[in-house]
């Protein structure tokens, strides 16, 4: 039996759709994150959908993100909302900087 080495393969990205979620009602944000959406779906070559989750001022779309597993199919249309929420709110379960802003080392 011939013993040869194994090859690791990644899988390519995106392998199913990706999600864009937006804090705001659809007609708030419909142009910027559809166009955001259609530009991704062209470049990745996947489908990409606009998800809307408003209220608690962006809150509850960015809550949404953080506790979505780290694989890169759930993005957040960010805005300067969020930035304002870190800043207002003592008791957010998350921490936008620390929570949304991932390195790869």
């Amino acid at each position: 039996m011939f013993a040869g080495p194994h090859v690791a393969k990644a899988q390519s990205y995106p392998t199913r759709p990706v999600h864009l979620i937006v804090g705001f009602p659809a007609a708030v944000s419909r142009l910027g994150a559809r166009l955001t959406a259609q530009w991704l779906s062209e470049r990745l070559g996947q489908q990409v959908i606009v998800e809307n989750r408003p209220g608690a001022a962006t809150n509850i779309a960015t809550e949404a993100v953080v506790r979505a597993p780290a694989d890169g199919y759930t993005l957040l249309f960010s805005m300067v909302s969020n930035a304002i929420n870190a800043t207002l709110y003592d008791a957010l379960n998350f921490n936008f900087i620390r929570d949304t802003a991932r390195s790869e080392a």
